[in-house]
């Protein structure tokens, strides 16, 4: 399974209901996706303060395996998502870090 890690740095002008909108769209598209198991987005809760570097939200997507994964990244719906993403966060795509991981 590859476990995909997005967190994010919104700019502060950016409302709620646009993030919420982005969620909503990653959700919808990865139920129609073979082989992506589970969604789960929110904001950063962690109480050691400053570890998360102003990633405040993010969410982490979980694949049955690395051909699914690879498949979502060139879908077209996802990469109209992921540019509404980096137009969101402060400094573009400086403003999201991804980490994948095998588990």
């Amino acid at each position: 399974m590859i476990r995909h890690c997005v967190f994010m740095r919104f700019r502060d002008d950016v409302p709620s209901l646009d993030r919420q909108s982005i969620y909503r769209d990653l959700q919808t598209l990865c139920a129609k996706l073979p082989g992506a198991l589970t969604i789960t987005s929110g904001a950063n809760v962690s109480p050691e303060e400053g570890m998360d570097k102003g990633f405040s939200e993010g969410f982490i997507l979980d694949f049955a395996d690395a051909a699914a994964r690879d498949a979502y990244l060139v879908h077209p719906e996802h990469q109209e998502i992921a540019g509404r993403i980096v137009a969101s966060t402060a400094g573009g795509t400086d403003g999201v870090f991804v980490f994948d991981m095998e588990v």
